[in-house]
């Protein structure tokens, strides 16, 4: 019997890396590795307590409105140096200077400048984040049929009406390539975020489980992250995804 079926494969995959796990904290014996069971009771412990939910809410409650502005922003802003090649030429070097700029560097400043506040840690993701999508959709513009554009022109579209159904669908791909792209990088800055400047959140709470040598906790929260990203992929992105390429 062939295991093609994709839903069964990764099924499989998940059930051998959860052995390997299994298998590695048996023989190893050690806090360091605690086996899954383990890990999924105090993940079930955390749930009934009512802390996973709380410092899980203020992190995606984070997410949500750091990369609603960034991803906002930067389509706007990589369509704009796309259409525009003096406007190109003239930003390429901030581009290059922001995209390079360490985000522990733009944290830590920005909570220098503005203080231990929302506002500062907001605008520290969302300007470690900014770049990527401008880039990302910058060259997914430069990449845009030509005569589809000499069309619209020609039809007297209008800005909107060729944003709509002319730019915006040839983009799509690098609209969710950006969007995939900054959710795993857009959570891994607000944990940071929340480690050096919160008071709640799901990197506040590992920094404490990392100061108690609570291995277990650890991962139970980042099993608990997983499974949320997993489910905004399967249950938001890839319907949207779906939906946008259903004319092909």
């Amino acid at each position: 019997m062939r295991l093609q079926h994709p839903a069964l494969q990764s099924s499989l995959s998940l059930c051998l890396l959860l052995l390997l796990w299994q298998g590695l904290a048996a023989v190893l014996k050690t806090a360091t590795l605690p086996p899954p069971l383990l890990v999924m009771d105090i993940l079930w412990a955390e749930i009934q307590s009512g802390q996973l939910t709380h410092h899980l809410s203020a992190t995606m409650g984070r997410l949500a409105f750091s990369f609603s502005i960034a991803m906002l922003l930067g389509c706007a802003i990589g369509i704009s140096l796309g259409l525009n090649k003096t406007l190109d030429r003239f930003f390429d070097s901030w581009l290059l200077i922001f995209l390079n700029i360490p985000a522990l560097v733009t944290i830590i400043l920005c909570y220098v400048w503005f203080g231990l506040t929302e506002t500062a840690a907001i605008l520290a993701v969302v300007v470690n984040k900014l770049p990527n999508v401008i880039v990302t959709l910058r060259e997914g513009t430069k990449a845009l049929d030509k005569e589809l554009l000499a069309m619209a022109k020609c039809y007297r579209f209008g800005l909107l009406k060729t944003l709509q159904h002319v730019i915006l669908p040839q983009l799509h791909p690098f609209i969710m390539a950006a969007t995939r792209s900054g959710l795993a990088l857009i959570w891994k800055i607000i944990l940071v975020v929340e480690m050096l400047g919160r008071s709640d959140g799901m990197g506040y709470q590992l920094h404490l489980f990392f100061q108690l040598f609570d291995v277990a906790s650890i991962l139970a929260y980042t099993i608990a992250f997983i499974i949320v990203i997993q489910a905004i992929e399967f249950l938001i992105l890839k319907p949207l995804d779906k939906h946008a390429a259903r004319w092909r």
